[in-house]
């Protein structure tokens, strides 16, 4: 318990080790996903907030979670949870964007007039969504396949080819690249609504895009988090291994 709360504990693997201290994270408003490489200290120094309030938040969560045994991911292998990743979170997006497009447009239609910001944030959400289909396609077509490909040699104890793009150490930086892009976009988005506080006139459309555009960006941490914290470090340390490293 004392090691996971080191002020030098990095925010990633404090919430690889117990996804739940992730709802800590995003109460005091610290990225967990992208900003995963950030240490306790270092986080809680960049939004002005107190080491010791911080970590006695997350004791709180750690002892009423214990080590949340459900979804262990940091010990699933690199090709299982790139297929949960897939089946899951690239499928939650693909179904929610035709939607959340629809509803963002509409809203723009109807309050666009006394509420101008509608138009930037659905302007921003057409920019997430087309990074975001193409990230995917990457991912699904390249990266993770190459993965399943490193899994399978480890595990058979054979050689692997030499890869189309050198290392995997390459697309992961791109995908990491385009992480920071897509959380910056929402980022935005949630700064543009004010925390997606709703208006007065809000009408029940527009209730439910604020609502929908909340829950894709926190479905959107935690796939960014699984990728940067846990799969592709794990990539990485495969082909390292297999290239005797």
């Amino acid at each position: 318990m004392n090691n996971i709360l080191d002020p030098n504990t990095t925010i990633g693997e404090i919430v690889k080790n117990n996804y739940q201290t992730a709802e800590v994270f995003k109460k005091y408003r610290i990225d967990f996903c992208c900003g995963g490489k950030k240490t306790i200290e270092e986080a809680c120094s960049t939004n002005n907030i107190s080491v010791a309030e911080l970590t006695n938040a997350l004791s709180e969560t750690l002892i009423k979670t214990g080590s949340n045994k459900e979804h262990n991911f940091k010990d699933w292998e690199p090709d299982y949870l790139a297929n949960y990743i897939v089946n899951i979170h690239h499928k939650y997006v693909a179904e929610n964007i035709p939607l959340l497009s629809e509803f963002t447009q509409k809203i723009v239609r109807v309050h666009g007039e006394r509420h101008p910001e509608l138009r930037q944030i659905s302007d921003l959400f057409a920019d997430v969504a087309a990074e975001l289909q193409q990230h995917m396609m990457k991912e699904e077509r390249i990266l993770f396949p190459y993965i399943a490909k490193l899994q399978a040699a480890f595990k058979s104890k054979s050689t692997i080819g030499p890869s189309p793009f050198g290392t995997v150490r390459n697309p992961i930086a791109m995908m990491e690249m385009e992480h920071d892009n897509a959380g910056s976009l929402l980022k935005q988005m949630r700064e543009i609504s004010s925390n997606y506080k709703l208006p007065d006139d809000a009408c029940e459309t527009y209730l439910v895009t604020y609502q929908k555009l909340d829950e894709f960006e926190n479905d959107l941490h935690q796939h960014i988090h699984l990728e940067n914290n846990i799969l592709f470090p794990r990539a990485i340390e495969l082909e390292e291994l297999l290239s005797g490293q």
